[in-house]
């Protein structure tokens, strides 16, 4: 198998480097994690973060806070001590000013984006967590509706849970279009099966990068709904199929004719079993010259701690969301997976947009 990568990965997680001290802070951050998150939002939310912000060095007083944002001096006062020790702002005589911590999570896009997921999609559902590990579903799913997994209420989500979740989804993957396209399309396919279309982006990529490529989508009816229109309304109508389809369903064949299959960050929302499942249901509808890419984020592939820290919880959220069972991956753990199915992954592309990894698959 060949690698390619544009920055070597770290290594992570192999040694403790903390101090005792660091140690011990860790530890209650750990203990008082839901007051940290909840006091972090409605310090953004409310607007003392941006008030703060504004004051740049001069700083803020909790008076000025307070009439500023129409809040209680109380509330003001123990959010901004709280903010304090959660590290978003310091203080220097009597006057509050925005940290770095606190400037990144006001501002950063990924920062927010991560935290509305969690608190519109996950939190609720965080309490469910062990009943989840236990029973193999998704315990929590049940805050956002009456469904087996998530991918079956996907497009009516209430919102802002709905919002939410396709901001983050979309945030991830779509970055990472612009590198990835180059790879698919440089045997020059005919014909691509996106399986697990989700709202047709990637499909609406492709089309906007070759002009004659014909695309297939497949996923849920639910999904291919929201992504037809999303195709029509975009005027790339005559160039796509549809195919309703529960890829868990082994009775039910995927359409034969494509040559190329393109799946971004479909697999990790299935079992180790179901992934194996997946595969020789695209191995039997290969030809032979057929060429599999698959997108993934894999926490062990990622060059800086923060990432994979943030990969390994949205692991969690599969857990408890969306199917009960599925994860956010360790490559070793994948590429032993797909070596069962009959393909060999031919070439890795690693540190594709801004975590992905690309694994480009043959038959063996």
């Amino acid at each position: 198998m060949e690698v390619t990568e544009k920055k070597a990965a770290k290594h992570l997680f192999e040694e403790d480097k903390k101090s005792a001290f660091q140690a011990i802070k860790d530890a209650q951050y750990i203990a008082f994690a839901p007051y940290v998150f909840q006091a972090s939002v409605i310090l953004r939310d409310r607007g003392i973060l941006k008030y703060v912000e504004d004051a740049r060095l001069v700083g803020a007083t909790l008076q000025e806070v307070a009439e500023a944002v129409n809040m209680p001096h109380y509330g003001v006062r123990v959010l901004m001590e709280a903010g304090l020790g959660i590290g978003l702002l310091f203080r220097k005589d009597d006057r509050f000013m925005l940290s770095k911590t606190g400037h990144v999570f006001l501002n950063h896009p990924m920062a927010r984006i991560n935290t509305d997921f969690m608190r519109d999609v996950c939190y609720d559902g965080a309490q469910d967590l062990e009943a989840s590990i236990n029973e193999g579903k998704p315990k929590g799913l049940r805050h956002l509706g009456d469904w087996e997994t998530i991918y079956q209420g996907l497009s009516i989500l209430p919102e802002p849970a709905r919002s939410s979740w396709f901001a983050f989804d979309h945030y991830y993957s779509d970055q990472a279009f612009p590198e990835i396209l180059p790879l698919v399309f440089a045997s020059s396919p005919k014909k691509i099966l996106d399986i697990g279309a989700n709202t047709g982006k990637w499909t609406l990529a492709c089309m906007e990068y070759n002009k004659e490529v014909e695309l297939g989508l497949l996923d849920l009816q639910v999904q291919l709904n929201v992504a037809k229109k999303n195709i029509e309304d975009a005027g790339h109508a005559g160039r796509v199929s549809y195919h309703p389809h529960n890829i868990l369903d082994n009775s039910l064949k995927l359409p034969e004719g494509y040559d190329v299959i393109f799946m971004s960050q479909f697999l990790d929302c299935f079992s180790d079993n179901e992934i194996v499942g997946i595969l020789h249901k695209c191995h039997d509808m290969l030809p032979d010259h057929g060429r599999v890419f698959i997108n993934e984020t894999f926490w062990d592939c990622q060059r800086f701690e923060a990432s994979a820290f943030s990969l390994q919880m949205s692991s969690l959220y599969f857990t408890t969301m969306a199917n009960g069972n599925s994860q956010m991956y360790d490559s070793q753990v994948y590429l032993k997976l797909i070596d069962e199915t009959g393909f060999e992954v031919v070439k890795q592309y690693d540190d594709i947009g801004l975590s992905h990894t690309i694994l480009e698959l043959k038959k063996k």
